[in-house]
């Protein structure tokens, strides 16, 4: 296949871009033949085709995004027998070929949101933490799917727990700015009792109150890094992130990466920003005060 990737450390992407405008829509066709699967493809901008994909690898699961001109494409026979992994329920999903499927709400907005945050976090996380992940993205897209299908999923109690442990998780992501965001909190958005969202946890890496605190870590630090808020004070960004005191944040930024605030952010904007992690000897925190 002509053309080159761009791999990282558990993400490959490819473009037209490594070919000439006119090489493009053959070069893609090959690409998506081997790539993908066997299939015949068809386009008015043969001539002017462009298009990009992006895959990422996942202990279990893979996971890929395209973006790519008007086209058209047929699987024929004779395209599945050449490679047919025959995992297709054919049964079920059938009544959902040749159907718009909505990532606006419900199930579906929160699918599209996991896989995104997915995408851009994969980098960030071991392969213990990927395959739980990837996992998680599969139960998700099960229960959109089952609801796409007018049908609840015969699901396992454990892939339940799974899909509202995701929706936990989405959203801690979407309130971490709110300093009052605590385990009752949470509890009382999902109409559960804060002895059961503290089960839940309890096969996750951290307790609840933790996870809180890594994500409004991790968020801070992505700000410390990014020259284009260099301007905004160490204490505006603890509180944008929902800390509530400077000293507080600064006390377990550097338990958390070995670092100040200030000492990282300097580092950073000369292009040595060390990636994060916690400091070495650092306990687990499995406290669920």
């Amino acid at each position: 296949m002509a053309g080159t990737g761009v791999e990282r450390e558990r993400s490959v992407s490819v473009s037209t871009n490594s070919v000439s405008a006119r090489d493009g829509f053959e070069w893609w066709s090959g690409m998506v033949s081997e790539a993908v699967m066997p299939v015949s493809i068809t386009s008015e901008y043969t001539d002017r085709f462009r298009g990009a994909a992006t895959s990422l690898r996942l202990p279990q699961a893979e996971m890929s995004s395209f973006s790519f001109s008007p086209m058209s494409a047929e699987r024929t026979p004779a395209h599945v027998r050449r490679s047919d992994p025959e995992c297709y329920p054919h049964d079920r999903a059938d009544r959902l070929l040749g159907t718009r499927l909505s990532s606006r709400t419900g199930s579906g907005a929160l699918l599209a949101g996991y896989l995104s945050g997915l995408r851009e976090n994969a980098d960030h996380c071991d392969a213990e933490e990927l395959q739980r992940l990837g996992s998680v993205g599969v139960d998700l897209a099960t229960v959109f799917l089952a609801g796409q299908l007018d049908r609840p999923p015969v699901l396992p109690a454990e892939t339940r727990q799974q899909a509202l442990l995701a929706r936990i998780q989405a959203f801690i992501d979407h309130n971490l700015a709110d300093p009052d965001l605590a385990p009752a909190t949470i509890a009382a958005h999902h109409h559960i009792s804060v002895r059961l969202l503290h089960r839940l946890f309890q096969q996750e890496p951290k307790t609840v109150r933790a996870t809180i605190r890594r994500s409004r870590l991790e968020r801070s630090r992505a700000d410390l890094a990014d020259v284009r808020i260099g301007h905004r004070s160490i204490g505006e960004t603890a509180t944008r992130w929902g800390f509530r005191d400077q000293a507080d944040f600064s006390r377990a930024f550097r338990l958390a990466y070995g670092t100040t605030p200030s000492d990282f952010r300097r580092t950073a904007r000369f292009g040595q920003c060390p990636r994060g992690g916690p400091a070495s000897g650092s306990p687990p925190n499995r406290s669920q005060d």
